[in-house]
């Protein structure tokens, strides 16, 4: 969300239940209307996370972490080690402002290539793009997602993809989903779509920023961090920060990325087997 505590990317956080089957725990976004579920299990000196969409489980959701500190922060600063599905362990913090909390986290280190011409040629017709369209990168951080830069925040809030035709190029290619982005006197700004893991537009997508920070990275060692504004496309404005960490001689950035989030409500829920 934006610093005013406006907008955000809705996420649905449960506690840990081993009873859950996958099936139920897909249900989840459905019916508490967000986009991706996190379920949250504590142990002695670990946060492990889970994290589904409609389409089943993901290795990693960057706004899902946020959303799970945020929901765990309390009222003091404080050091997290978070452990995902694949046993990735990352470190993280929260700093509590109010009634919003600042949580930042060690994505990971981000792979990065070239596409391939014909992987482009699968997701760019299904973007409404053309394919003079370049400077484009495939990134992993838990899956890969194509990053691909549009000249200015007008065509890109333009942008109207075919999600059908997307979600079956993404499939082809093996993508999470594609991170349209820009850069101009207003700053970064970026859409995600995603729908082939169930997600057409995804409202805040903190991974793949880590992804383009990484990317900026690699053309300019020097580059601070990135400040990117998402999700006002759909009305639910959120700002994403993402700064490279590490980056050993030969080997993958090492990014953290970071936002704020709230809880902002507590639901019963009855979950049918």
């Amino acid at each position: 969300m934006r610093a005013d505590g406006r907008g955000g990317s809705p996420t649905a956080v449960l506690g840990e239940d081993p009873t859950l089957s996958d099936e139920q725990r897909r249900r989840i976004p459905g019916l508490l209307g967000t986009s991706h579920a996190v379920f949250v299990g504590t142990g002695v000196d670990v946060t492990t996370l889970r994290f589904f969409t409609a389409e089943g489980e993901l290795p990693a959701c960057g706004h899902g972490t946020v959303a799970a500190l945020a929901h765990r922060a309390g009222t003091e600063k404080r050091n997290w080690t978070l452990r995902t599905a694949d046993s990735h362990r990352m470190p993280a913090r929260t700093r509590p402002r109010g009634l919003l909390v600042r949580a930042e986290f060690e994505a990971g280190r981000v792979g990065l290539r070239e596409p391939s011409s014909s992987e482009l040629a699968a997701v760019l017709a299904a973007l409404g793009l053309g394919v003079e369209a370049s400077g484009a990168c495939m990134a992993t951080l838990g899956r890969p997602r194509l990053l691909l830069p549009v000249p200015d925040r007008t065509q890109l809030l333009a942008l109207t993809p075919d999600f059908p035709a997307l979600a079956a190029a993404c499939r082809q290619v093996g993508l999470l989903g594609c991170y349209l982005y820009t850069r101009g006197e207003q700053g970064f700004a970026a859409r995600m779509f995603a729908p082939a893991i169930g997600v057409p537009e995804d409202v805040a997508n903190a991974n793949s920023t880590a992804c383009l920070a990484a990317w900026l990275h690699t053309g300019d060692p020097k580059r601070g961090g990135v400040a990117v504004d998402m999700g006002d496309h759909l009305g639910s404005p959120a700002t994403i920060t993402a700064e490279v960490v590490d980056t050993p001689p030969g080997d993958q950035p090492l990014v953290r990325v970071g936002g704020l989030a709230r809880v902002r409500r507590t639901v019963l829920l009855d979950l049918p087997a």
